[in-house]
């Protein structure tokens, strides 16, 4: 029905321009004009002609008619609205405020909404009582996160309420995997919700909060093929300006049974390389210290951009891990967007997140272990440590492979650190596939760990499929137990690193002290550590420094500074890269990538 509105709403306004479009011609023409001034008294068909011509046209009457007329917004199509007026996209100086809920590709997503709210007009808040637009960048990831999400609609519209009658009525969206997932279940739950945007309709935000200003619902939540948002440069809000996310794809095709990813964000597709050298360059410029890569399974990067990158070799993975999907074919790939990426600045920390252990090839570690400036921490997430259940998973491998892979890794790296993700209590789960999970933990030893109880999630493979069997306080029970097995492996890899000196980089005052400083290891531990460390120059967020590590537990590290240090530095010392030859090869490579892009 709501179709059939917008249909009609669409056929009248096409008449009207074609009509105005028709007469406006025909009786401006010199013909017209003569007739009209050779007679001393036209009559009133005439002067009607020339009032028509003289008067105003259809665009004088767009502006301003309010939006609200049409409810055509509260269904899912979406069209370019080329007979808007530009002036309904401006933000008038309007004040927004972002609240970022989940993974850091809603932290990029945030950026990239912001950039593009900035160019019409808007202004960024950071408090909240100030707002005249409030964004909510959701999570759909588990239960939990979404229920944050329902708590915190129900605040916010209770502030709505109170401000309703006021000069300046606050306006409340909801964007990304949230909304992507429950649709139009979120505009009918909570009523004063205006507008609802999925992780592909950011572009689309200045024409939906210019509908809400209307008075009506306003949604967007249509999967791309093709966005990834390579043409907009990311406001980046990083914290003192010595870090910054960079999203390289988005989406993802491995379908994991248990997984809703792929039916919030899509399939693969990568962004340029071009358009990702670019960011990094201009953060480097900035002096940003460290650079995430981004993605949904960031190391199945893949650029078919350009003919030159589609050649036919097959899409290498780790030993022993499969796919659901066919091999792929051609493209510049991660290894190679990796090696360029290091290169822009040799003082700049390259780390990236979250990637699929399939996407190991022996080229990618081989990087990592080459490169000062490619952290050597690698995030492996692993999810169950057993075989039966990582096949109900639909993983692509094996216990045993999965440990052939982190082999591998530390004989190609051998000072590597490895994190990982794990899901307690997915369908079917024994009480022996939790023994071999602990096993699991136990035997690869990681630093850093993020541990869930399994949410089964509508869409996915695993609601269609299997049975949700294992009760609520089985899952607790599990969970808390692989937690202290996790924390008892991390403490010992980090008490191993007790009279060790670590290259941190400082993120900026403790959170328990203001007598101390924090930063992070290569590894992504944490460091914490006095500010009076030695007696030269004052230590500055964004600072590399070398620590004496004293002690550890599960969580950090505790140390003494030694001396401010670079990464350029460690490479001198250490004797592997000449800087003046690490800068002209840096040079050349840059000048290669600019042309091939």
């Amino acid at each position: 029905m709501e179709y059939l509105k917008t249909s009609k709403l669409l056929f009248s306004i096409t008449r009207i321009r074609k009509i105005v479009a028709f007469v406006q011609p025909r009786y401006c023409s010199n013909v017209a004009r003569t007739t009209a001034n050779s007679r001393e008294t036209p009559p009133p068909a005439e002067k009607f002609k020339s009032r028509i011509s003289s008067g105003p046209t259809f665009q004088d009457f767009i502006k301003g008619v309010s939006v609200n007329k049409t409810s055509v917004e509260k269904s899912e199509y979406h069209d370019q609205h080329t007979y808007f007026s530009e002036a309904m996209d401006m933000g008038n100086f309007r004040k927004v405020y972002f609240e970022t809920y989940g993974c850091q590709m809603n932290v990029n997503d945030t950026e990239i909404a912001w950039s593009i709210l900035q160019k019409k007009g808007y202004q960024r808040t950071l408090e909240l009582s100030q707002a005249d637009v409030v964004l909510l960048v959701t999570c759909s990831i588990r239960e939990k996160a979404e229920q944050t999400i329902w708590n915190r609609l129900q605040q916010l519209t209770a502030m709505k309420k109170k401000r309703l009658k006021s000069q300046s009525p606050m306006k409340i969206g909801i964007l990304g995997c949230m909304a992507e997932r429950l649709k139009m279940e979120v505009l009918e739950r909570e009523k004063l919700v205006d507008i609802l945007a999925g992780p592909d309709a950011y572009r689309d935000l200045p024409r939906l909060l210019a509908v809400a200003d209307g008075g009506q619902q306003a949604s967007n939540v249509l999967l791309s093929l093709e966005e990834t948002y390579a043409d907009i440069m990311p406001v980046h809000h990083a914290p003192q300006g010595y870090s910054a996310y960079v999203s390289i794809m988005r989406g993802c095709d491995n379908m994991c049974t248990y997984c809703i990813v792929p039916f919030t964000r899509g399939r693969e597709r990568s962004r340029p390389v071009g358009s990702v050298l670019e960011e990094v360059r201009m953060l480097s410029d900035q002096g940003v210290k460290e650079v995430t890569l981004l993605g949904q399974n960031v190391n199945s990067y893949r650029d078919t951009s350009q003919q030159q990158f589609c050649g036919t070799e097959l899409t290498q993975l780790s030993r022993g891990f499969k796919t659901i999907y066919r091999t792929k074919l051609g493209g510049l790939r991660f290894s190679d967007l990796l090696d360029h990426v290091s290169r822009i600045d040799p003082d700049m920390r390259i780390r990236f997140t979250s990637p699929h252990p399939k996407d190991f090839p022996d080229e990618v570690l081989q990087l990592i272990a080459e490169r000062k400036n490619i952290c050597k921490q690698i995030h492996l997430p692993a999810q169950s440590g057993s075989s039966k259940i990582l096949k109900a998973m639909r993983r692509g491998y094996t216990r045993e492979t999965y440990l052939d892979l982190v082999k591998n890794i530390r004989t190609i790296i051998p000072e590597v650190s490895l994190s990982s993700d794990f899901i307690s209590g997915f369908c079917g789960e024994t009480e022996e596939d939790h023994q071999q999970t602990l096993s699991l933990i136990r035997e690869v030893g990681y630093n850093v760990g993020f541990l869930f109880a399994y949410s089964m999630r509508k869409k996915t493979q695993a609601f269609h499929r299997l049975q949700d069997d294992v009760p609520a306080e089985v899952k607790q029970r599990r969970l808390e137990e692989c937690i202290s097995v996790f924390r008892e492996e991390a403490a010992r890899v980090n008490g191993a690193l007790i009279g060790s000196t670590q290259l941190v980089l400082v993120e900026g005052q403790s959170k328990r002290s203001a007598d101390e400083l924090c930063g992070r290891t290569d590894g992504n531990t944490k460091v914490i550590f006095p500010k009076e460390g030695f007696n030269t120059a004052p230590i500055n967020v964004g600072d590399y420094v070398l620590v004496k590590i004293l002690s550890a537990n599960s969580q950090s590290l505790r140390g003494r500074c030694v001396s401010h240090s670079s990464l350029r530095g460690t490479e001198e010392q250490d004797g592997s890269v000449p800087v003046l030859q690490l800068h002209q090869r840096v040079g050349s490579d840059t000048t290669a990538t600019e042309s091939r892009s």
